[in-house]
């Protein structure tokens, strides 16, 4: 390892151990959860006499602005369970309830645009993992799995972000669960509904849960929690949760079958003469079998009803990161993690039934995930079938398996493995192995340290093929320091897995400082900070160099920009670059200066503006880029986004400009039956897509679909590319019971 940055880890771990404790000093909070005979009404308005047996729980500290000072509006809560739920009761009083901000009726929207009510169980009481329950007063469903305490890897890709502190939040997942809110003259009020079988959790009789509570007051942009985590940390922060007693889950098992059918028309106009129809059955089942571990099965698997992705620009020679949206992979995805979220990972499930942005069909599959002891653990296993198209291509059938291990080690801690394959069913000699152990070291409240190394194997590939990575943070209320180094070889492959380039050798370093302003009600902080990157090919020649000077500024209203933001970069090409059609770059070292800024306006007004600016020197010649996105929410049933990037790149090669243009439209009926399209105009690929989907939800986000897709070429050759409309039902039906 380079001395260099042996150094800069040893200085992390050694920083301030002080923070750590006093963080350690803090008493954590304890509620005490009661069973109840009768289920309360879930209304929205807690007025059941059944609430009138069950403790208040209250004591509410702020989060933000002022962490560890007393929450500025008093909020209630209340645990009752019995042998099928356990039922949360929220009474969040306002002085000022003209003042509380909806926000749209949208399922799993940003909590932090509105107000909000939010629960976190750790219902393994190991301090790293949980569950994630939010309402807002328009009675929202907003759900998510928390996974390693939310930390995500540092070192990943370069970010705007106004924090180096990452997030590991499933919020893809859809759990079973309801809840209703009412609003009064005195505040508002949410009742949870949680049954037992949406949860996992460890055996015995009467247990202790770690457990959290939050409430965003919008207006104030003031957030509060039941049990106090510093600023620095968000409520993912799982050890510093509080503690529920008394909770006494079934043992029963759970069983739920989730069947579909759909029917479907659909014509490649390129290739095909006339349209094809199709009917289509499948299910996936959800097999419990202990509270602790699950296993989840899947047949003729689809995918339909799953929103588009949003296109990406892309003027580098890399590849894009699209996110995961499709059900059946997102249930304990944090357990299957390994690497650096979006530049090494072992295992993406986008590989699994997509090729070259094509769908291919998935037969079957099954997954085993749970806990034992400290040991969380999933293994997954699928078969996709062939696909040959009317051009004579062919995709095989390939077989997918994962396995993954992770050992829970006390103060934040952990180690873990993981083994990834894929392996072609009809030719045993196309195949991939990918292999690695990974672990994590808590020092104290400040200080993280994360590593691991990793192997493939891939057939006829004598280059050598491993990659590893060492980082560490350290983060206070008034510094952020990030340090990592990372390298992939030449012959490292994941075919199950995510590159964002191959082969390279990856330094970087950041250093951020907080600078709060408690004296200007307006204005919250600043945040100057420098960012280095540097990657390499494996023999030390130069890629890429990006060294960022600039500072944020953060408003009280949640208002935010950064400026100045200078950039000096480098980029060295050892082949020729085609960077547009026509437009090649020669081989090269180009170290350039930009000036770059981004911003955002008050996201929770009816009408907010976000965008970014970026100008300076570009291989050759010179960029000129901008992007803004317009989101307008007159009202919690209809919102729409307007999103257009624009760069303009002169250089002596050639002159071109990219153009990406995208419309959201939303109308939400309720909180589960909403209209939604997204139209998208992408001028580097040449494209024109759009996307209308009508969902009426059930539980854990099943029910009707009816979605209709088209496509259009904009090039020389436009028109129709292809259409297809598809009506699928799925419902969930609980065999336990």
């Amino acid at each position: 390892m380079p001395r260099h940055l042996t150094l800069a880890l040893a200085a992390l771990a050694l920083a301030s151990p002080s923070a750590a404790q006093i963080a350690g000093n803090i008493v954590r909070p304890v509620a005490r959860a009661v069973r109840t005979i009768r289920a309360p009404v879930i209304d929205g308005r807690l007025d059941d006499s059944v609430w009138a047996a069950a403790p208040v729980i209250t004591g509410f500290v702020q989060h933000e602005p002022f962490d560890g000072s007393d929450a500025t509006e008093r909020t209630e809560v209340r645990l009752l369970f019995d042998g099928r739920a356990l039922y949360v009761g929220a009474r969040l009083t306002d002085r000022d309830p003209s003042g509380i901000i909806r926000g749209e009726a949208r399922r799993d929207l940003i909590l932090k645009e509105q107000d909000a009510f939010i629960i976190l169980l750790d219902t393994f009481h190991d301090r790293q993992n949980g569950f994630l329950f939010g309402t807002t007063p328009a009675g929202v469903e907003h759900d998510s799995q928390i996974n390693k305490e939310g930390e995500g890897g540092f070192g990943g890709p370069v970010s705007s972000a106004p924090s180096v502190t990452g997030g590991n939040e499933n919020l893809n997942w859809d759990g079973t669960w309801k809840v209703r809110t009412s609003i009064d003259d005195h505040g508002w009020s949410a009742e949870f509904e949680i049954p037992f079988e949406t949860l996992r959790y460890g055996s015995g009789k009467v247990q202790t849960w770690g457990l959290n509570f939050a409430r965003f007051i919008r207006r104030k942009n003031e957030e509060d929690f039941w049990s106090p985590v510093p600023r620095q940390h968000t409520l993912f922060r799982v050890s510093m949760a509080g503690t529920v007693d008394g909770i006494e889950p079934p043992a029963k098992q759970i069983a739920l079958l989730t069947p579909y059918v759909l029917g479907s028309v659909s014509r490649d106009y390129v290739n095909a003469a006339k349209a094809d129809g199709n009917l289509e059955f499948g299910a996936d089942a959800k097999i419990g079998l202990s509270p602790s571990v699950t296993m989840d099965l899947t047949y003729n698997t689809d995918f339909a009803q799953v929103e588009a992705d949003e296109q990406q620009v892309n003027l580098t020679r890399f590849n894009l990161f699209f996110p995961e949206k499709r059900p059946f992979f997102l249930e304990n995805a944090g357990v299957f993690a390994f690497g650096t979220p979006q530049s090494v990972d072992l295992f993406f499930s986008r590989r699994i039934g997509i090729d070259a942005d094509r769908s291919v069909p998935i037969l079957g599959g099954g997954r085993l995930s749970g806990r034992s002891g400290a040991m969380s653990f999933g293994f997954l296993d699928v078969q996709t079938k062939a696909v040959e198209d009317l051009t004579g291509g062919r995709v095989a059938p390939n077989n997918y398996s994962v396995g993954r291990v992770v050992y829970e080690l006390p103060h934040r801690s952990r180690i873990g493995a993981i083994v990834a394959d894929r392996l072609a069913t009809d030719s045993t000699a196309d195949h991939n192995l990918a292999f690695g152990i990974d672990g994590k070291l808590g020092l104290g409240d400040a200080v993280s340290v994360d590593g691991y190394i990793a192997h493939t194997s891939t057939p006829r590939e004598t280059r050598s093929a491993n990659a590893f990575n060492l980082s560490g943070t350290y983060t206070t209320r008034q510094w952020e320091v990030g340090s990592a180094v990372r390298q992939v070889d030449e012959g490292f492959n994941p075919e199950l897995g995510y590159l964002e380039r191959p082969a390279f050798r990856f330094y970087s370093f950041r250093l951020l400082r907080h600078l709060r302003t408690p004296h200007l009600a307006w204005f919250r902080e600043t945040r100057p900070h420098i960012t280095f990157r540097q990657y390499d090919d494996v023999d030390g020649r130069p890629q890429s160099r990006l060294l960022h000077v600039d500072s944020h500024f953060l408003f009280a209203n949640g208002s935010f920009f950064e400026l100045p933001g200078f950039n000096f970069t480098r980029e060295a090409l050892r082949d020729t670059f085609e960077i547009a059609k026509g437009v090649k770059i020669p081989p090269g070292t180009y170290d350039h200066f930009e000036w770059s800024t981004s911003y955002n306006t008050n996201l929770s007004a009816p009408y907010s503006l976000t965008g970014t600016v970026t100008i300076g020197g570009f291989y050759t010649g010179r960029h000129h880029g901008a992007s803004a996105s317009v989101v307008a929410r007159p009202s919690e049933k209809l919102n729409g986004t307007f999103r257009l990037a624009y760069d303009d790149i002169r250089l002596p090669q050639g002159h071109f400009h990219t153009t990406l243009v995208g419309v959201k439209f939303a109308y939400l009926f309720t909180p589960k039956i909403f209209l939604q399209s997204l139209t998208q105009y992408n001028n580097q690929t040449e494209s024109f897509s759009a996307n209308l989907r009508f969902g009426w939800l059930g539980p854990a986000g099943t029910g009707l679909f009816v979605v209709y897709n088209e496509g259009r070429a904009t090039g020389e050759e436009s028109g129709l590319v292809d259409r297809a409309l598809v009506v699928k039902f799925t419902r969930q039906l609980d065999l336990a019971r």
